[in-house]
C-alpha cells in the first residue's frame, strides 16, 4: 500500500501576505470613502455660501421645470439615438474603405491615396460644427434634391467628419499588424482580399478597439449639434423650452440624459481597456 501524499498546506508566510494584502484593501477602500464625502461636503457647503446660489438654483435645477421639460427632450433624444446610429453604420463603412486605400500599395489606387490623404487631412482640421454648417447650408443652396430633412444633412456631416478620425485609427490598427501575419495567410494560400478580411481587420480591430469605443463617446455628444441646422433634437428641444420658459433647466435634463447614454460605454471602454492591458502584461508569464 503506497503511503498517501499529504496535502498542500499554505505556509505561516503566504498567510501573513495575503492578509496584510486585506488589511491594505480595507484601509485603501475606508480612505476612498471619507475623501470622498469630504469632497462633496466641501463642495455642498462651497455653494450653500455663494451669496448667488439662490439663483442659480432655480435657474438650472429647478425641479418644477425639470418635470415639465422631461418628456419633450427626452422625445427629442430618440432623434439623436437614431442618428448616431444610422451614422455609426456610415463611419464604420466609409472610415474602413478608406483605410485601406491609405494603406494599400497598389499603383492603381494612387489617385485614391492621394484623395484619401487630402481628405482626412482636411476633415481633422474643421470643426465639426463648420462641417455641419457647410453640408447642411450648402447641398440645399445648391437645389439639386428639394428640400432635405435637416436630421439627414445632419447625419451626413457627422459621417464625414467623423470618418476622417475613425479612418486614422483604423489604419494606424492595420499598419500594426506584423507583416509575417500577411506573408503567413498568403503561404496557405489566401488571396489578398482574403488576408485583409481574414486575418488584418480582425487583429486590427483588437488592437484600437478601446480608441474607436472613445471615437464612438464622443460621437454620442457631437450627434446634439445637429440642433444648429434646425432639427427638433434632445438640445433644440431643450432650446425651445429654455424660450418659453426663461429657465435653463432643460437643459441640465438634456445634459443628463446624454451622460446616461454615455456612461454604459464609457464603462465598457474602461473595462475592455483594463482587461487588454491585463492580457498583455500576462502575455509572458508562465
Amino acid at each position: 500500500m503506497q503511503p498517501q501524499t499529504p496535502a498542500h498546506e499554505v505556509s505561516q508566510v503566504e498567510l501573513d501576505r495575503r492578509q496584510y494584502r486585506r488589511q491594505q484593501q480595507i484601509k485603501s477602500v475606508i480612505t476612498s470613502l471619507v475623501s470622498t464625502v469630504v469632497f462633496v461636503a466641501v463642495i455642498m457647503v462651497g455653494l450653500h455660501l455663494s451669496p448667488g446660489w439662490p439663483r442659480v438654483k432655480e435657474t438650472f435645477f429647478s425641479a418644477e421645470y425639470f418635470v415639465q421639460s422631461f418628456p419633450d427632450v427626452l422625445k427629442g433624444l430618440w432623434l439623436n439615438v437614431r442618428v448616431l446610429l444610422v451614422a455609426l453604420v456610415g463611419v464604420a463603412i466609409l472610415s474602413t474603405l478608406i483605410a485601406l486605400v491609405r494603406t494599400s500599395r497598389s499603383p492603381i489606387l494612387f489617385p485614391l491615396r492621394v484623395l484619401a490623404l487630402l481628405y482626412t487631412t482636411v476633415m481633422r482640421g474643421v470643426p465639426i460644427i463648420v462641417v455641419l454648417y457647410l453640408i447642411g447650408f450648402g447641398i440645399p443652396g445648391l437645389g439639386l434634391f428639394g428640400r432635405i430633412d435637416p436630421s439627414i444633412l445632419g447625419t451626413i456631416a457627422v459621417v464625414m467628419g467623423y470618418s476622417a478620425y475613425v479612418s486614422e485609427v483604423l489604419r494606424a490598427g492595420f499598419d500594426d499588424v506584423h507583416p509575417s501575419q500577411r506573408a503567413s495567410a498568403r503561404s496557405l494560400g489566401l488571396t489578398a482580399g482574403q488576408t485583409t478580411r481574414l486575418v488584418v481587420i480582425p487583429q486590427a480591430l483588437r488592437k484600437v478597439a478601446p480608441a474607436l469605443m472613445n471615437d464612438f463617446i464622443s460621437m454620442q455628444k457631437d450627434v446634439g449639434l445637429i440642433s444648429v441646422l434646425g432639427a427638433v433634437d434632445a438640445v433644440r428641444a431643450a432650446q425651445i423650452d429654455v424660450a418659453s420658459t426663461y429657465n435653463f433647466t432643460p437643459y441640465v435634463v438634456a445634459s443628463l440624459l446624454f451622460i446616461l447614454m454615455s456612461v454604459p460605454f464609457i464603462l465598457l471602454n474602461d473595462w475592455y481597456t483594463a482587461r487588454l492591458r491585463k492580457r498583455e502584461l500576462s502575455a509572458g508569464t508562465v
